[in-house]
């Protein structure tokens, strides 16, 4: 599987963002290599709105802030992905498909597949059961990219 770009979903910067949990060191992680360029990653508005609105909700707006800013600079402008009317189209659908799943979630799903996305990096497992993408651990991703990176400079200083 190769993995050539991706969309990162909100629990990724806010996971790295956070206290101590077995989900911060593969987050912090998976964001040093899309800052490295090792991995081309995506994200849409919704997520910028997430974290808005979970800080907003638990009054911690600098926290909030500091995490959209440096989840901002990270992905640069051009990677973060509008929605569109034909996003909101294909939201509606694929609610249809999905009934049981979050309406934000079918959204991200939407520009994913509106974008020709196939992987989204994220630790929530009910990504699973979209057919239309396959879920990737962060985990499991840095460990993917690090072994080829090991194996590609291994190559190099071989005689």
């Amino acid at each position: 599987m190769k993995i050539d770009k991706v969309f990162v979903d909100t629990n990724i910067a806010m996971y790295a963002a956070g206290k101590d949990h077995e989900h911060k060191k593969p987050c912090v992680e998976l964001l040093e290599l899309i800052a490295d360029g090792k991995l081309l990653a995506f994200t849409d508005a919704e997520v910028f709105q997430e974290i808005l609105h979970r800080f907003i909700a638990f009054k911690s707006l600098e926290t909030g802030f500091q995490i959209f800013d440096n989840f901002y600079d990270l992905i640069r402008t051009e990677k973060i992905l509008a929605i569109t009317a034909e996003d909101i189209m294909k939201a509606r659908k694929l609610a249809k498909k999905y009934s049981q799943a979050k309406a934000r979630d079918l959204l991200h799903l939407a520009v994913m597949v509106n974008h020709d996305l196939r992987f989204i990096v994220t630790v929530d497992a009910h990504f699973e059961e979209f057919k239309e993408v396959e879920r990737l651990d962060p985990k499991k991703v840095v460990e993917k990219l690090c072994s080829t990176s090991s194996s590609l400079s291994k190559n190099s200083t071989s005689p």
